[in-house]
């Protein structure tokens, strides 16, 4: 190799060191991202490894006896898998089928909307419910659904009716999960595509208005198909959470007279992982739902890529 081989080959090192050092302060600003996904992030994967031992907390993380697929077999064979299974793939679809239609109506009314204090007052009620915790939406919703004093009892009771346990109830409480997450996580949802809206060429509806295009024509032939690569790419993320459905929102609101309808993976994970101390055990269940949630965003993105002419890639 001669010297001006050697040159070219080291040029681009020289270049990125001269970048870096002219523009040291914008880099300096990535130290405390890097360090936080380097620690939080990928220094916990190592400890991944306990999905695969039988892990003894005298004998640590690479002390344990490794035990291969044994913890995922458990798993897989748990007596109440399959209702798990189905409560947490029902509830994660629903949710997706309820709240993302919900989020697209809100933001487009609010984008629509020309009364200023109406738009402002709408948003921050539609967003003040994401910035509680489930603890106090479960006070709000216990207030209101209570079978003895509940609002909603008041008015049923007071129409000749019998009063309902909402939240201890197998054939309702499914119904309080999705419409009580759509409340909680709509507004806060429909910040993204407000700011999608927020993109498209006003001069489309002036045009469309011209042409005599209604609201609805409009909202129907421009709105939707501008915002359409946002809404492809909100659905398929939340596609790869659908082994999450809520576990902060059932821990609150669920109860043993309805764990057929109410048990989901995290909630069981914690009553065997944490309760009962089996962390090897809930290491493996958070490995397998990471492993099925990429491969549903892998999946759903390359079909969604051959139907359409949106992906995530």
């Amino acid at each position: 190799m001669n010297a001006q081989q050697t040159n070219v080959l080291n040029t681009p090192k020289k270049d990125l060191w001269k970048n870096v050092k002219r523009h040291f302060s914008v880099y300096a600003l990535l130290i405390i991202p890097v360090v936080y996904y380097a620690i939080l992030k990928y220094g916990p994967v190592l400890n991944g490894q306990i999905a695969f031992k039988d892990f003894r907390s005298l004998d640590g993380v690479w002390g344990s006896v490794w035990v291969g697929l044994e913890n995922f077999s458990t798993f897989f064979h748990a007596y109440y898998f399959g209702e798990l299974m189905r409560n947490t793939i029902l509830y994660s679809l629903v949710k997706l089928i309820v709240s993302v239609p919900l989020s697209i109506i809100l933001s487009v009314a609010l984008y629509e909307c020309t009364h200023n204090v109406l738009r402002r007052v709408v948003q921050t009620l539609a967003y003040l419910p994401h910035f509680l915790s489930w603890v106090i939406m479960y006070g709000i919703l216990l207030a209101l659904l209570a079978p003895g004093d509940g609002l909603v009892n008041d008015i049923i009771k007071a129409a000749g009716g019998k009063p309902i346990d909402f939240l201890t109830n197998s054939d309702v409480f499914p119904v309080i999960v999705i419409l009580s997450d759509a409340w909680k996580e709509m507004g806060w949802a429909a910040i993204i595509f407000i700011a999608a809206l927020m993109g498209i060429d006003p001069s489309l509806f002036e045009a469309a208005m011209v042409e005599g295009a209604s609201a609805v024509q409009r909202v129907w032939y421009i709105t939707i198909p501008s915002i359409k690569p946002v809404i492809v790419t909100v659905v398929l993320l939340k596609l790869g959470k659908v082994l999450d459905a809520g576990f902060n929102q059932m821990f609150m609101l669920y109860s043993p007279s309805v764990y057929a309808v109410s048990d989901i993976i995290d909630t069981w994970v914690y009553r065997q992982g944490l309760l009962e101390m089996k962390y090897a055990l809930a290491t493996a269940v958070g490995i397998f739902k990471g492993v099925i949630g990429m491969l549903l965003v892998w999946v759903s993105n390359k079909v969604v890529s051959k139907l359409t002419d949106s992906s995530l890639l």
